[in-house]
């Protein structure tokens, strides 16, 4: 079955906030994880907050130049559990890689 564009994009959205709620949490361990292009990875996680999901960077201390994670500080009306329990789904889904 082939997704809708904004089915997709829901799907991507929800597992990436999972990715990063994993410990998954910077943009190059997003696009090693599921070989998406850098534009979409940073484009997925502005779009959070667009599902009332507060993501913010946190940069390690003493980096330079953007290095740190991003932090998922508020879900909203979304559930983690739920996301957790059904990651494998979205994950094929969207036709990203299993982790290793």
């Amino acid at each position: 079955m082939s997704l809708s564009k904004t089915r997709s994009s829901f799907y991507r959205r929800l597992y990436v906030a999972h990715l990063i709620r994993t410990g998954i949490a910077s943009v190059p361990a997003l696009i090693e994880t599921t070989g998406m292009p850098r534009r979409t990875a940073q484009d997925t996680i502005t779009a959070l907050e667009e599902l009332d999901i507060r993501c913010e960077f946190e940069p390690d201390a003493g980096g330079r130049h953007n290095i740190g994670r991003y932090v998922i500080r508020d879900w909203g009306p979304i559930s983690p559990e739920w996301i957790s329990a059904h990651a494998d789904r979205l994950r094929h889904a969207l036709g990203y890689p299993a982790i290793p």
